[in-house]
């Protein structure tokens, strides 16, 4: 979106980008916010991703904003080039591609940027390095590095980690120092403008851990030995010993599956050790989907349907109801299961009816089993009976419609904390591992191509599909091909957008480069988009766009602004 549409509409909006450097480009309005502005601030960065055996890198998860977006294909109008296309090499400054290899070699620049979101929680986008004099620039979605959800100026501890795989850093951590984007992204958060070039500081690696003797390992200044709570809400003496301080969170449906690979998700386990479900019947008209089972939108509950078989107790999960396996029918019974107790957890407890400060005692879910038991089935509470099943119509061919029990299932885990670990403040050297570009190299930048223009997606798809499959992990750097096309977003502003035909799923898409005359032998090409969003175009709940603002003339200006700066060392 221009600033002029709402005055002159698109042939306005078209002239206002005539120029590279329109009023709304000029350098000094290049909106420049620092992340990490001394030596010393971007040290505490480093070591804060690095500690506790770089946890918070570990539990870090995809950036949940502004992901699924109502995408619609348009042929007319949308975007143009502002100017004549071009190119900015890129380290190894590619000719156009013309092998006809179906290999496909992952480039080096590709990685994750981490940082800790309006929630206070730490998360990750997609990004990747891009060719500058001072080899120190990294691209990605304006929203990984601006604070959209919270109105902050930006995320707080952003490093980019370039060929990071679960904890490792094979190139270093290179933590941000100044984000550079678009004048109408940072004032009216348009889409069509959501794309940030973020200056980092040499990459820095671990080269010993020691605790000072003085000092306490809290993180909080203090013990937590005399009873008092933390800031987290937990008090160490509700219900637990000082040895085994063990709390019960909430997961993901994707956490609980990672832990519990290769089970059947609305089923009765065994689950793994320390984890269970929570189980509980819903109507037929809280069901919203057509199919066996689905993702709620925050990812946390798992919606799912079994079929009632003729006959008694088979109606629920494992054997189609509460009387056989299943999962009473009654709420009362399901809360019964549930650690916690049906008055809902303690402070550590992930939800109203989640689980206790204590744990669970034993698991919520019924246990499996492939023959019949001999100790007794659980049966459903005497106070309450299980809901009528709608009656089956006749459809047109005579026979009965199926008849279905709903469910909502949610996860948690159960972690314990041990006191026996070393006391003292937490000390991280570091060393300096030099400039990104000299390690990994830099894609160049393509601006004001032509719509229908090849192109490779790299990124670290993660998340499901509305219809509840999940198809990527997020743990690897994965790849998609095809041309752009125009979309628009109204949701976020985006008139002047691209897709292109992708399965990439979830959050961790986000900051996806898309790369033109992309060269695997040399694993480099040119900058010509960064995925914002993905789309179901076709409406058949399976995303199957990526949308990214176009590049023109606009977007050079602010990557040429950003890559004017030197970062530095931190060691």
């Amino acid at each position: 979106m221009k600033r002029t549409l709402a005055l002159g509409g698109v042939a306005a909006g078209l002239l206002a980008s005539a120029a590279v450097a329109s009023p709304a480009q000029a350098a000094d309005q290049i909106p420049a916010i620092n992340l990490a502005k001394t030596n010393f601030a971007a040290q505490q960065v480093a070591a804060f991703w690095f500690g506790e055996a770089r946890a918070n890198l570990i539990k870090a998860t995809p950036y949940n904003v502004e992901t699924k977006l109502p995408t619609k294909h348009v042929s007319t109008g949308g975007t143009s080039a502002s100017s004549k296309a071009g190119v900015v090499g890129s380290s190894g400054d590619q000719k156009a591609s013309t092998g006809t290899s179906k290999n496909v070699n992952l480039p080096r620049t590709v990685g994750k940027v981490f940082f800790i979101g309006a929630d206070r929680k730490p998360h990750w986008c997609s990004a990747t390095s891009v060719q500058s004099g001072y080899k120190n620039l990294v691209a990605t979605a304006g929203h990984c590095v601006y604070d959209t959800a919270s109105n902050k100026a930006t995320l707080d501890k952003w490093v980019f980690i370039p060929g990071y795989y679960q904890g490792k850093t094979p190139w270093g951590i290179y933590v941000g120092k100044t984000a550079y984007t678009h004048y109408d992204y940072d004032v009216y958060e348009d889409g069509d403008r959501d794309y940030a070039f973020v200056t980092v500081y040499n990459g820095v690696q671990v080269t010993g851990v020691t605790y000072d003797k003085h000092g306490r390992d809290d993180h909080h200044g203090r013990k937590d030995s005399h009873g008092r709570d933390d800031k987290h809400g937990r008090d160490d003496h509700r219900g637990r010993g000082h040895d085994d301080r063990s709390y019960v969170k909430s997961l993901s449906v994707r956490e609980f599956a990672a832990l519990n690979k290769g089970k059947n998700l609305t089923g009765n386990g065994p689950w793994a050790k320390n984890t269970g479900v929570q189980t509980r019947e819903i109507s037929e008209r809280q069901y919203d989907s057509r199919f066996d089972s689905y993702v709620s939108r925050d990812g946390k509950t798992l919606y799912f349907r079994k079929k009632v078989e003729d006959g008694p107790g088979h109606g629920g999960p494992g054997h189609g109801g509460p009387g056989h396996n299943g999962p009473a029918s009654a709420d009362a019974a399901l809360l019964k299961a549930a650690p916690g107790g049906p008055n809902g957890p303690g402070p550590n407890g992930p939800g109203p009816n989640g689980p206790g400060p204590n744990g669970p005692k034993h698991s919520p879910s019924p246990k499996p089993s492939a023959s019949p038991s001999p100790s007794p089935s659980p049966s459903p509470s005497p106070s309450a009976s299980p809901s009528p099943s709608p009656s089956p119509k006749p459809t047109h061919t005579g026979k009965p419609k199926p008849k279905y029990k709903y469910y909502a299932r949610t996860f948690w885990a159960k972690s314990v904390r041990s006191d026996h670990k070393p006391q003292g403040t937490l000390k991280i050297s570091l060393k300096d591992v030099g400039r990104l570009g000299e390690n990994v190299g830099g894609q160049g930048l393509a601006y004001n191509q032509k719509i229908g223009t090849n192109v490779f997606v790299f990124g670290y798809p993660s998340g499901s599909h509305p219809d509840g499959n999940y198809a990527f992990t997020g743990q690897t750097l994965k790849w998609a091909y095809g041309k752009t096309f125009k979309v628009s977003v109204p949701a976020v502003k985006g008139e002047e957008l691209v897709g292109v035909k992708s399965s990439f799923t979830g959050e961790g898409s986000i900051g996806s480069s898309w790369l033109y005359r992309y060269s695997s032998a040399k694993r480099l090409g040119y900058l010509n988009g960064v995925t914002i969003g993905l789309g179901d175009v076709d409406g058949n709940d399976r995303i199957d766009t990526s949308v990214s603002p176009y590049f023109d003339g606009e977007t050079l200006a602010v990557y040429q602004y950003a890559a004017k700066f030197a970062s530095g060392k931190i060691v």
